[in-house]
């Protein structure tokens, strides 16, 4: 079978599996309901004080590969800087208090160029300079070890706007008409991402992470909406399966919450590289995979 097909089984399993497995507690004791509260966390207090209590800042560096189905010549290489600035926690899950519940809420600037690649002079393909910025959404659970040392697997969300240009000119009509889509605009794209931070000291955090971004040539709402409504279904169903983990077997929730929300977006990612708003009708987007490390600073 071919292997987009298994990614659209296991997508579609997993979004309906989310509106069936959340009711199976729903008829809980109120005795039970704060402990209900905590596990299904539908982030309602996106803007309260829960996880708005520690101000931070991070700084990352990374290498980037970008893509376009179309085009007659590749990209060059480039590389990134980006900073983010927002509020963090990290609290002690419901069920152990080795086991942190993580969140970063953020504000971001990036610029992803050729110009820190330090190949831009030495190839024929486009050279090009990209800012973006946008807002994100990390969370997972992790380990603590001691006051200071933790390590935190994660995953993140972002909604982005970007504006590309190019250092050179479109080798032909076929490549300008799909650059032309790009450059003297702001674009609307998302991003996913999957990494570690570990805590140093308790105000130092290193990290390593890989992002998959796509940049949209045109916005078309409705299908978005559609397409994002399937990935955030997967979400929660996994959200709800770690859950019960997180009841029989805390020790193992931080690393089956990593390895099977960033499973999924890596799928999504991948189907949607031919449809920019998988699975309906759509254009192929600009689509590139970043490796970044990082410091983390919080207040």
């Amino acid at each position: 079978m071919h292997s987009k097909n298994l990614l659209f089984i296991l997508v579609i399993s997993l979004s309906a599996f989310a509106f069936v497995y959340p009711q199976n507690n729903q008829d809980s004791t109120s005795s039970n309901s704060t402990d209900w509260k905590h596990r299904h966390h539908f982030n309602f207090d996106f803007w309260g004080n829960e996880f708005f209590s520690k101000p931070t800042i991070a700084l990352e560096y990374g290498f980037s590969k970008m893509s376009q189905n179309g085009l007659n010549r590749s990209f060059v290489n480039p590389n990134l800087v980006e900073l983010k600035l927002g509020y963090s926690n990290e609290k002690p899950s419901w069920q152990s208090d080795d086991i942190l519940k993580y969140r970063f809420h953020y504000f971001r600037l990036s610029n992803i160029t050729t110009k820190l690649s330090g190949t831009s002079s030495n190839s024929d393909d486009y050279n090009t300079d990209l800012w973006r910025f946008g807002f994100g959404w990390a969370s997972g659970y992790g380990y603590k070890t001691s006051n200071s040392f933790k390590i935190i697997p994660y995953y993140d969300y972002s909604i982005d706007w970007s504006q590309l240009k190019f250092n050179s000119d479109p080798a032909n009509a076929n490549d300008k008409s799909i650059t032309d889509l790009y450059t003297n605009s702001f674009r609307f794209g998302t991003s996913t991402e999957g990494g570690v931070k570990i805590n140093l000291i308790p105000q130092l955090q290193v990290s390593a992470a890989y992002e998959h971004s796509i940049i949209f040539p045109r916005h078309i709402f409705w299908k978005w909406v559609g397409s994002v409504a399937i990935e955030t279904a997967g979400q929660w169903a996994i959200d709800s399966f770690v859950n019960e983990i997180m009841d029989s077997s805390p020790y193992a929730a931080p690393i089956v919450n990593f390895v099977l929300k960033n499973a999924l977006s890596y799928g999504v990612y991948e189907l949607r590289k031919d449809k920019m708003n998988w699975p309906f009708d759509s254009a192929a987007p600009l689509f590139y995979d970043q490796f970044k490390v990082g410091l983390t600073f919080v207040f």
